[in-house]
């Protein structure tokens, strides 16, 4: 059954920032926003229109933009136009990524390693660069960089993810002790092997990499986790509305898993 929002729009209603926004998690997390009665800002490459009309359909407030993370001059366009509608920026969601090659790291090329992190840790870096002088003016706010479980131990074969996914947890921490006295709160989201398309694309090239089978890799994923099962979207969106809540008011600092307790 479709939801519907229902709210009260003002200008001050909350407002969210979300990169990659078009389709995935993203889309998820933009849909599960707009229904806690935030204004959203849906950025992305392709699949953001389809997002922001679903979400303006269920009588919520959104603003599509084009954004390419590769450009700092549409990051700085998409952050002032989001500004301008929703005259401010409660939370940022940094989650666009690009899966990046599989290969050992002898046969990664140069593009595709800049490439990786130009669009995951750039591309992380410039959003927040854009939004947090508007946060501190503010003194309050909310910064979540999605990251992985592939940022927090060695993930062979995925070196350019794996690097981007650690770079911005580092980025998140150094955020958070520079924010903190303006009351401005930075989180990273861990995610272990989350169901979708993506993952599927992951696991494709696994495959074809390994000369294995899809199943194989299916059921090694699945073997890795403490509860034998993948992770849901929804179990990420759940962890990330919780940690842009007041409830979450004094978690900072943090890289949190949901990842059914992969490679423990």
């Amino acid at each position: 059954m479709r939801r519907h929002y229902n709210r009260n729009v003002t200008e001050k209603t909350r407002a969210v920032f979300i990169t990659g926004a078009g389709a995935g998690l993203g889309r998820e997390m933009a849909l599960a926003f707009a229904s806690d009665g935030y204004a959203v800002a849906v950025t992305g490459v392709e699949g953001v229109e389809d997002t922001a009309v679903e979400i303006r359909a269920r009588g919520g407030r959104a603003l599509e933009l084009s954004l390419d993370l590769r450009h700092p001059e549409q990051v700085e366009a998409a952050v002032s136009a989001t500004l301008t509608r929703f005259h401010g920026i409660d939370v940022l969601i940094n989650n666009a990524a690009i899966e990046g090659p599989t290969a050992p790291v002898a046969q990664v090329s140069l593009e595709d390693w800049h490439q990786t992190l130009a669009v995951n840790l750039t591309g992380t870096f410039l959003c927040d660069r854009a939004v947090v002088p508007h946060m501190m003016a503010q003194r309050s706010g909310c910064i979540l960089h999605i990251s992985s479980v592939a940022g927090l131990h060695a993930y062979p074969l995925r070196a350019p993810y794996a690097v981007s996914k650690w770079g911005i947890i580092g980025l998140m921490e150094t955020l958070a002790a520079e924010l903190g006295p303006y009351n401005i709160r930075v989180n990273a989201v861990c995610p272990g092997p989350v169901q979708g398309s993506r993952m599927a694309r992951v696991i494709a090239h696994r495959a074809e990499a390994e000369g294995r089978s899809l199943h194989e890799i299916v059921e090694e994923y699945r073997s890795r986790t403490l509860l034998q099962r993948m992770v849901e979207p929804e179990d990420v969106v759940r962890l990330v509305l919780f940690l842009a809540s007041d409830a979450a008011k004094n978690i900072t600092g943090q890289a949190i898993r949901v990842c059914a307790g992969y490679g423990l």
